[in-house]
């Protein structure tokens, strides 16, 4: 099966990501843009997503921590079909909400293709529901606490003090949505693994401002899927 994606579909996520961030900018005073510029321009010295797991390796197995509170291996979803796997930074984030709205519009092209979409946050299990509920998820999302999980991938940074002081300024405080003190985060990244839990798309960007198209997603089960067949 070919699913066909117009331009404007492809266009969507970037677009909308791409004007959050231009009108966030006209709004953050300068010298707070300095701190969230330099922390993202640091994490990009550094080429952090380089050491992260790429394209054709196996998939790590981890515990995770469902909406409901329950325990959940990430190996109950290999072996039966493909598997689109999303990390995001928190609901508090208005860039991981665009995108985990955008995973839902195309949650139905995923589910055509035999795909199975999971989203993966530091933040608690009650804050995960809060995040599923207000972005009308039908899709799995799962707590990563401690970001054990995200650091078995080579995801994970650590939230430089200025930009802690500057989020406490705005009102937010990503220990209280993680439950930690670590001030840890992982870097947004997008992974679609195959049925025998092989890495076959991997997206990693140290700008947590960018994100993958979901329509790059549905380009690579269609090419798997064809494969398959």
């Amino acid at each position: 099966m070919v699913i066909q994606i117009s331009k404007q579909n492809i266009m969507s996520l970037t677009k909308q990501l791409l004007e959050a961030n231009n009108a966030s900018r006209e709004k953050i005073p300068a010298e707070a843009l300095a701190i969230m510029d330099k922390a993202t321009g640091d994490l990009l010295q550094q080429s952090l997503s380089k050491s992260v797991i790429s394209n054709g390796s196996e998939l790590p197995i981890g515990e995770l921590t469902n909406t409901k509170g329950e325990k959940v291996n990430i190996s109950s979803f290999i072996g039966t079909k493909p598997l689109v796997i999303s990390f995001y930074r928190g609901g508090w984030c208005p860039y991981c909400n665009i995108e985990l709205k955008a995973l839902q519009n195309s949650l139905s092209n995923f589910k055509e293709l035999g795909a199975e979409l999971i989203a993966i946050t530091p933040e608690t299990p009650d804050n995960s529901l809060t995040t599923k509920e207000k972005n009308e998820l039908e899709f799995e999302v799962l707590s990563d606490i401690n970001n054990i999980y995200a650091k078995s991938l080579g995801l994970v940074f650590e939230m430089p003090e200025d930009l802690i002081a500057l989020y406490h300024q705005f009102g937010l405080h990503v220990d209280k949505h993680n439950e930690n003190k670590s001030y840890e985060l992982p870097m947004p990244a997008t992974f679609v693994i195959d049925v025998h839990g092989k890495i076959i798309l991997s997206f990693v960007k140290e700008d947590y401002t960018k994100r993958l198209d979901p329509n790059d997603i549905i380009a690579s089960l269609q090419e798997l899927k064809s494969i398959k067949a």
